[in-house]
């Protein structure tokens, strides 16, 4: 999935070497009724996060994390729910209204004293569950996911926790835009305004601003002139920062010594919203053993289904069709979602990064572009292939093919424990550039961007942009390498390039010696792919009748 890269160094709060500590855990049974799948993460692994999260939480804090909202649907019906990747890292925990509160030192909470973590859960009730499947509440939570200290939500406001005894208090983006629930004095909108009106956060407290000011305070002497760039196009789109003093100190300095006198002037304050995500970026980044069995499970039923659409892609199939191919492979695996809306784009639609309209009725014999994943058990692949619906390339999808295939194969090689993150990145736009001018499609490097618009690489795992520092590369990590050339009817160049879309998207394992492809099942190569595309598919004879 297309991804544009951030333009800051490496975000790092953990000791270097605090994830190689921790000794790999298995599976079991986690859930909240029988007949589930028997594979989920074991509750050691979580407790193991949670242990680390708190090693790198600084002395006399909290830590705060909520669970995902319920978002509505149409009326009186709600999406599937998910939950919020950071909480389901910690606790495995999948069900909404929900709380998680660690502590940098064990306190006394509900009565019970030595406690260094406490969730908060939805309590059982049976004519709820009747309707909307069974919880696991606040005993089950307890017993099956091995937490500390659980309690029902509603114990949440009457915990008895000293929230202003804490020297800072973290959190991550508080939930927004939730729905108040009136018959429900524990859900997700009472849980985070019992936090805040304990806590004592500002009525006015900006986590935009907060996040602002540690960006500031990072990067405002190493890369003084890319964040006064920044500042300046903010105070243009913000007029509350141009009266913010501490932005306009910042503004008004010209030298370091007068920059560092300006950052060193920040505004004091208890709560901290990006020190905690500065930690779960270095924890998630690193994949451990465990992760790397659902990710390989994720990648691998999305490379069969990409191999299976690419046999049964005919031209007369529609994008939406294609897309419930790819879909229906994953269920019958197993896979709960997809990992993001699936991108089915046929000619001018494949030049769209983020297409998931997915509408056309017939593909015809435009360039397919297919970028789909699956998620099994929050794991998510990130896949793209781009095919020819005819099974053979016409010479001008080739040569752009080509194109992208060999910034691809560059990429592959910048991949390597120590790199930078960027490097393959930098590695495959520069294969696109030369390739371009010498096809004329430009006159100079730097128009790469026209027809290169994102970057090449993102972190992959709970989230398909997942959390990471975009330091330098280490074993562990696991990184898409998606080089892309997209062009639009109407462009500077020959009519007989216009909608021609391509990207080539693989899931790669940084390893101790360089790198794996994950995602290596799903041809790539021109001739494979037109080898696989003339066999036949199991998907070819699912023929339903004509509707009248």
């Amino acid at each position: 999935m297309a991804h544009f890269l951030r333009n800051t160094p490496a975000r790092l709060l953990l000791a270097a070497g605090l994830l190689l500590a921790v000794a790999p855990v298995g599976s079991a049974q986690r859930a909240a009724g029988p007949d589930r799948p028997a594979d989920f993460l074991d509750p050691a692994f979580h407790k193991q996060r949670r242990e680390l999260l708190r090693q790198a939480m600084p002395a006399g804090s909290v830590a705060v994390l909520f669970a995902a909202p319920v978002r509505n649907r149409a009326n009186d019906v709600d999406f599937r729910y998910h939950q919020s990747p950071d909480l389901f890292y910690l606790t495995g925990y999948d069900e909404p209204e929900a709380v998680l509160v660690l502590f940098k030192e064990a306190q006394t909470v509900g009565g019970q004293a030595g406690v260094t973590e406490a969730l908060f859960v939805q309590p059982r009730d049976p004519q709820r569950e009747q309707w909307t499947g069974r919880r696991l509440g606040a005993a089950g939570a307890r017993e099956q996911l091995k937490l500390q200290y659980t309690a029902d939500n509603k114990e949440f406001a009457g915990a008895g926790i000293n929230w202003t005894g804490f020297n800072t208090v973290l959190f991550t983006d508080l939930p927004a835009d939730v729905r108040d629930d009136s018959t429900d004095p524990a859900d997700l909108f009472s849980l985070v305004a019992t936090f805040r009106q304990q806590a004592g956060v500002p009525a006015d407290f900006n986590p935009k601003q907060a996040e602002l000011y540690r960006t500031m305070q990072r990067y405002g002497l190493i890369n003084a002139p890319n964040i006064r760039g920044y500042l300046e196009n903010l105070t243009k789109q913000i007029p509350a920062l141009a009266q913010d003093t501490y932005v306009q100190a910042y503004l008004k300095a010209t030298t370091d010594a007068e920059r560092q006198k300006a950052l060193a002037a920040r505004p004091a304050s208890r709560f901290d919203n990006a020190a905690l995500n500065d930690a779960l970026d270095v924890l998630r980044q690193a994949k451990t053993p465990e992760e790397l069995q659902h990710l390989r499970k994720a990648i691998r039923i999305s490379t069969v289904g990409q191999q299976e659409v690419m046999k049964a892609v005919r031209p007369d199939m529609g994008e939406m069709e294609i897309q419930g191919l790819h879909e229906y492979v994953y269920r019958k695996y197993g896979a709960e979602f997809e990992g993001y809306p699936s991108i089915v784009g046929a000619g001018a639609n494949g030049c769209v990064l983020h297409y998931i309209a997915n509408d056309k009725p017939q593909v015809k014999n435009d360039l397919l572009l297919m970028d789909c994943g699956a998620e099994y058990h929050g794991y998510t692949a990130d896949v793209t292939r781009t095919v020819p619906p005819s099974g053979k390339f016409s010479p001008a999808q080739r040569q752009i093919y080509e194109l992208v295939l060999a910034a691809q194969e560059a990429g592959f090689a910048a991949c390597k424990p120590g790199a930078e993150f960027r490097d393959p990145h930098k590695a495959a736009e520069k294969v696109i550039a030369d390739g371009l001018l010498k096809l004329g499609l430009i006159q100079k490097p730097e128009e790469v961007r026209r027809y290169f618009p994102h970057g090449t690489s993102h972190y992959l795992g709970l989230d398909v942009h997942d959390r990471g520092t975009y330091g330098p590369l280490a074993a562990g990590q696991v990184i898409t390498v998606e080089p892309g050339i997209y062009i639009p009817e109407g462009s500077p160049c020959d009519p007989k390039w216009w909608n021609i879309g391509v990207r080539i998207e693989d899931d790669i394992l940084i390893t101790d010696k360089g790198w794996e492809n994950l995602s290596a099942e799903a041809p790539r190569t021109v001739a494979d792919i037109e080898k696989l595309m003339a066999k036949k598919s199991v998907l070819e004879n699912f023929r339903l009748p004509a509707l009248k």
